[in-house]
């Protein structure tokens, strides 16, 4: 097995490479989308209310509302990442332990791969990445936010010039989505014939 990490910040066109990689028949694993079915979890919607009571209202999270809680204080973002994240490292080992004698491309796409340091578990990391003042149009267009929120959930992420460094191949996702196709096509190819 191969794991290649697909990642990059909010808003620059990472779910947008995953999406193609998944139109190639590869098998895409999502970090976002594990965290969306763990909201439905009746066990981790109640350790959220004992955290965060105002978040959890007839057994249903408040997701903007946690959304504003945690993001306007460091310190309770962490313990939202408590909850969170054992469950996702957990999920990560999964996919690796499921996937270990397999000899093809496994993809994992996640926003936070650096941040939480599951880069070490990929042999490949593949970084979308745009120009600021696009990826927050974007990202406004997108959720219906104002530039203020927009600044307040990207620096929370690590800059993609870091990212930049860390990564095997950055792709620019400021072009057509054929062009993205051909470019995605063209590098799935050379990971499938390099060697261990």
């Amino acid at each position: 097995m191969k794991l290649v990490g697909i990642t990059g910040s909010i808003g620059c066109g990472k779910t947008t490479l995953a999406n193609i990689v998944k139109q190639l028949g590869y098998a895409v694993y999502d970090a976002d989308s594990w965290v969306r079915q763990l909201y439905y979890n009746k066990c981790f919607l109640a350790e959220l209310a004992k955290v965060f009571p105002e978040s959890v209202v007839d057994g249903v999270a408040d997701k903007k509302m946690l959304r504003k809680i945690v993001f306007n204080d460091k310190s309770k973002l962490e313990n939202l990442e408590k909850l969170i994240y054992p469950f996702l490292n957990q999920k990560i080992k999964q996919v690796i332990t499921k996937n270990a004698k397999s000899t093809y491309l496994i993809f994992l796409d996640a926003a936070l791969l650096f941040e939480k340091g599951w880069n070490k578990y990929c042999n490949f990391i593949i970084l979308a990445d745009v120009d600021y003042e696009i990826q927050k149009s974007r990202v406004m267009k997108r959720d219906n936010i104002s530039a203020e929120d927009f600044d307040i959930i990207n620096n929370i992420q690590l800059k993609n010039e870091y990212k930049k460094v860390l990564s095997d191949i950055v792709i620019d996702t400021d072009a057509k989505l054929n062009v993205l196709k051909r470019n995605m096509i063209e590098i799935i190819e050379e990971l499938e014939n390099i060697n261990g």
